[in-house]
């Protein structure tokens, strides 16, 4: 028999004066900033950055956008930081949590606003000192729990989302939570067609569940087209989750307040025409001072192959979790060298000085690119270039390109330029740079670039967000 749950709070509403301050900590042998009582101030907006395609703009209210490459790859609706922090109860991180004593079910759910004064709490906000980590966390001095969860990028598997529930107390607690993600978006919606027409877009929803290994697909129904002709979905947005032990699995956010109620849950396999979420609901007890950790993990663009090669992993997820940690190890120490190829890293006294000399640097690779290779040159890149530059000129000189070696430095590429009669051809030389990294942390709806890029008309540091 299910009990409805109650909230507890002290005699008089938990509304006091909390002092915002910053310091440094390490977490993890990792160099983090701490916001403590992060809420005493206004929402404000960061980005998560990656050694990848990924792009993460993030309130610090929670409400955020993400995806790869560009604006039409989100895994989050793309929005303006207006409407991203007004969505934090609907679009990203969402966790409840029920906590069982004797015959009572206490609820909390952390973040939210919708409980002010009925708890203490604390709430504190993290930040790695290479930008690609965020951690938010909630203390319940009241309940004596502690939930935080992180985001992370993997470059192999996507947006991972770590979520650890602590117990503070001397006692044993049973506790049943309910954590995921709002507002996922399937395969195949422009940010155009998603900000002026969602309610349509809506309709085209289905959210499938792989319900024996945890995995959510999120697909439209069809390719929205005003053209009277097939267009088939052929690629997905995908979650899952591991850590948890025989959860069951919400594609949407439609039972939340069933669950808020105390009403029972039942596990959803195929959801259409609602937006998608991804939810594992399970129970377990944590004994005191104990930790349970479980992760979260989201990709966009996912074809057939893709989706099988996760699900065979799946089965057998015995190495997946060593799997995704190293794969966001990877990414840090990528990052790291990025930055440091451009004399990013410092060694001062002054650590907080040091955190701004690398932030300063890799937000300035990030809108030009850096250069591969110690200035090394790709010759299919080259050509690439040339190509797309002047197809005359590529035509006229295809044959002594073929010629080159597959690597060439600087100075060859020089010689070459001064040696050829072709002007455009040589016009081409000069204004080659093969960067690479160059505006893919900025605002995704502007053009990414993998490859060179021609400095006349493609970079525009004005329209980048940082």
């Amino acid at each position: 028999m299910s009990h409805k749950p109650i909230f507890i709070g002290k005699s008089e509403a938990n509304f006091k004066t909390r002092i915002v301050a910053g310091d440094e900590i390490i977490i993890g042998n990792e160099n983090f900033y701490k916001i403590s009582n992060s809420d005493g101030l206004r929402p404000f907006f960061m980005s998560m950055v990656s050694d990848s395609n990924h792009w993460m703009f993030i309130s610090s209210n929670g409400g955020l956008t993400a995806g790869r490459k560009d604006c039409d790859s989100a895994l989050f609706p793309y929005y303006t930081d207006d409407k991203i922090t007004e969505s934090a109860t609907i679009t990203g991180s969402k966790t409840i949590i029920q906590i069982h004593k004797k015959k009572k079910i206490l609820l909390w759910e952390p973040f939210s606003d919708s409980y002010q004064g009925l708890y203490e709490i604390q709430r504190n906000l993290y930040k790695n000192s290479f930008g690609n980590k965020i951690i938010f966390e909630e203390i319940n001095n009241d309940l004596e729990l502690t939930f935080r969860y992180e985001w992370n990028s993997s470059n192999l598997f996507g947006f991972v989302k770590k979520a650890t529930l602590s117990n503070n107390s001397s006692k044993n607690k049973s506790v049943t939570v309910l954590d995921g993600i709002q507002n996922i978006l399937p395969y195949g919606l422009s940010a155009e067609l998603q900000n002026s027409k969602s309610n349509l877009v809506d309709a085209y929803k289905k959210n499938e569940l792989e319900a024996e290994i945890g995995l959510g697909i999120y697909a439209l129904s069809a390719i929205i087209i005003d053209k009277a002709e097939p267009s088939e979905a052929l690629k997905a947005t995908i979650t899952w989750s591991i850590g948890l032990r025989n959860p069951k699995y919400l594609l949407s956010s439609l039972q939340l307040n069933n669950f808020r109620n105390g009403l029972p849950i039942e596990q959803e396999i195929d959801i259409r025409a609602e937006k998608g979420a991804y939810f594992t609901f399970s129970e377990f007890k944590l004994k005191s001072k104990e930790s349970k950790n479980w992760m979260l993990v989201a990709n966009v663009n996912q074809g057939p192959a893709a989706i099988v090669n996760i699900s065979e992993k799946l089965k057998s997820i015995k190495n997946l979790q060593q799997e995704v940690l190293a794969d966001i190890e990877l990414g840090t120490k990528n990052l790291i060298q990025l930055t440091g190829n451009s004399d990013g890293l410092q060694v001062t006294n002054d650590k907080l000085r040091t955190s701004r000399h690398y932030a300063n640097t890799l937000f300035n690779i990030m809108r030009g690119g850096i250069f591969d290779e110690n200035y090394n040159i790709d010759k299919n890149d080259f050509s690439k270039y040339i190509e797309k530059g002047n197809k005359i000129a590529f035509k006229n000189n295809e044959i002594e390109m073929g010629k080159l070696p597959n690597t060439f430095s600087l100075k060859k590429l020089k010689e070459i330029a001064q040696q050829n009669k072709d002007l455009n051809f040589k016009r081409l030389c000069f204004e080659y740079m093969p960067l690479k990294f160059s505006r893919r942390h900025g605002d995704p709806s502007r053009p990414w670039n993998k490859f060179s890029i021609n400095t006349t008309n493609e970079i525009d540091g004005s329209k980048i967000l940082d």
